[in-house]
């Protein structure tokens, strides 16, 4: 019998999202969602794994757990289609955690680059929390909690979840079928796995603030974009522009449609035309940031809109929050008895052991 397919998929709550995690797996999870075609999709705002380097400033996580919320529902995800919950509220992921980190060895763990390049961005290499260091067994339990399918994320998860699909494997053979080994689907648009900051920095970051965030006001939005990081030898309008390494068109490769030329900028058939004229000299980076500006705003309106109706009911959202935490937690026990089954952990759920047992000491 095929496999049901579902997905499972969650942010850290460590501020407003911004637009790199929209192109880069919210926009996408909003599309999986509406298309129907995975039986169910669990979407989790993961605050315990935030509290791994934020363990000194709890208020921080716990203020941004509704930020997180508001966005996920203000960009498209419909709790009566997708199940929305907080991943602390799932003490079974804390066991499952406890029970995978037996299949695990340090150096493979050290080895996992995505964990080195985390560590050095925090500077935690002299001094690295243990919860940190072992969040890939963290989140190998979030994936398998729910019998996922399909996790949807950026490339630099890979590694992620390949470390999870290794941890199934040799859960399985072990002790027999019993977790589901996941796949990973990135973004198909290149442009969306890893959209930089506003200054052309690698990567959005609320630090160095160089972030449009989904619930930015429609000036606060125009003002970043006139700030955008372009071809730093453009100097005048003449001159030939650099394409690679320019944001304002990393940018429009990432939100830029066909139809976005028809209504805003009928100049150009579209977006290719438009790079071969700013590379060939005489296009303006003011005009690209306009037409960049209006695309944005199209984009971001409704986005922004939706959330300000939701604000209006926060304690509804807890409440949907609260609802999706009963179902999640419903699942993931499900998952927990059978592990603790096939572990032979059970032990007064097994009738026949209770009755071996008794059988032996009774012939003894």
């Amino acid at each position: 019998m095929a496999k049901e397919k579902i997905i499972l998929t969650g942010d850290r709550p460590t501020g407003r999202l911004h637009i790199g995690h929209y192109v880069g797996s919210l926009r996408r999870r909003v599309e999986l969602q509406n298309a129907g075609d995975y039986k169910k999709m669990f979407v989790f705002i993961a605050d315990a794994q935030a509290l791994t380097d934020n363990i000194d400033n709890p208020e921080k996580v716990r203020q941004n757990v509704i930020e997180v919320a508001l966005d996920y529902l203000a960009a498209g995800l419909d709790p009566t289609k997708s199940t929305l919950f907080i991943q602390s509220q799932i003490p079974e992921l804390c066991e499952l955690s406890f029970y995978f980190m037996d299949l695990v060895t340090v150096s493979r763990l050290q080895r996992n680059p995505t964990v080195k390049t985390e560590i050095q961005m925090r500077n935690f290499e002299t001094s690295i929390p243990v919860g940190f260091f072992t969040y890939p067994i963290s989140q190998a339990a979030d994936i398998t909690a729910f019998k996922a399918t399909t996790v949807p994320v950026g490339e630099d998860q890979e590694p992620m979840i390949e470390q999870t699909r290794e941890i199934v494997r040799r859960f399985n053979y072990i002790y027999g079928e019993t977790l589901v080994e996941p796949e990973i689907l990135l973004p198909d648009n290149a442009a969306c796995l890893r959209l930089p900051g506003t200054d052309g920095k690698a990567k959005m970051s609320k630090s160095l603030g160089n972030c449009i965030y989904l619930s930015d006001s429609a000036d606060e939005v125009q003002k970043k974009i006139k700030s955008m990081y372009t071809d730093p030898n453009h100097l005048r309008v003449t001159d030939p522009g650099q394409i690679e390494g320019n944001t304002v068109f990393t940018y429009l490769d990432a939100f830029c449609r066909p139809e976005h030329f028809e209504r805003y900028w009928n100049e150009y058939p579209n977006l290719d035309e438009l790079k071969a004229h700013y590379q060939r000299g005489g296009l303006g980076d003011m005009k690209v940031k306009k037409f960049l500006n209006e695309i944005m705003q199209e984009t971001l309106e409704p986005i922004r809109n939706r959330r300000k109706e939701f604000e209006k009911d926060i304690p509804a959202i807890y409440d949907m929050l609260k609802k999706g935490c009963a179902t999640a937690r419903e699942t993931a026990a499900a998952t927990l008895d059978e592990v603790r089954r096939s572990m032979k952990i059970n032990y007064f759920d097994d009738v026949e052991l209770i009755a071996e047992q008794a059988k032996r000491f009774s012939a003894e």
